[in-house]
């Protein structure tokens, strides 16, 4: 099922309730818990927004498959969705289970990200550990950061990989 979380409220948003599930709910008083919801709460607006600030932080790269896939340009069959980051399913699986989790702001790799970063790398690994349990990973799961040539990276957006479903071997490489 295709969900994602709105884990805070769009900051253009004005009005005093928000569309979950195509269901209006009150915001008198605070929620308590994440909603699940089938749609994200984001605006073009907020995309741009983003966009600025990373082309501030890293100069601006040129469009990624992930950077199209955040903007709905190219489908994905996305797992989970907030206004950091996104995940989604892996096109060409190496194992039973393979997603990718990647960040809104386009960081071209690892090795590049800045230390004010560190809050949105620790946001993509909980997000990870989260959707890994939810895809019913309990007996466990490899995430994966490759970076530059010499690690296999493909796409230059930074991007986390987490297999399961099967055991794993070692060396991976």
């Amino acid at each position: 099922m295709e969900y994602g979380r709105c884990l805070s409220l769009n900051s253009a948003m004005t009005a005093r309730s928000i569309l979950l599930s195509r269901q209006v709910l009150p915001l008198g008083q605070h929620l308590r818990r994440i909603l699940t919801v089938k749609t994200f709460c984001s605006s073009t607006r907020d995309e741009v927004h983003l966009a600025k600030e990373a082309s501030k932080k890293y100069g601006k790269p040129e469009p990624t498959i992930f950077s199209k896939i955040i903007d709905k340009t190219i489908p994905a069959v996305i797992i989970y969705e907030d206004d950091k980051c996104l995940a989604f399913r892996d096109v060409n699986p190496q194992a039973p289970v393979h997603f990718l989790v990647i960040p809104r702001i386009p960081i071209p790799r690892i090795s590049e990200a800045h230390n004010d970063d560190a809050s949105l790398l620790g946001h993509l690994l909980i997000v990870a550990k989260n959707v890994a349990k939810e895809e019913g990973l309990d007996e466990g799961y490899r995430v994966v950061i490759n970076d530059g040539k010499n690690g296999a990276q493909s796409v230059y957006h930074l991007h986390i990989h987490v297999l399961g479903g099967r055991q794993m071997k070692w060396p991976p490489g």
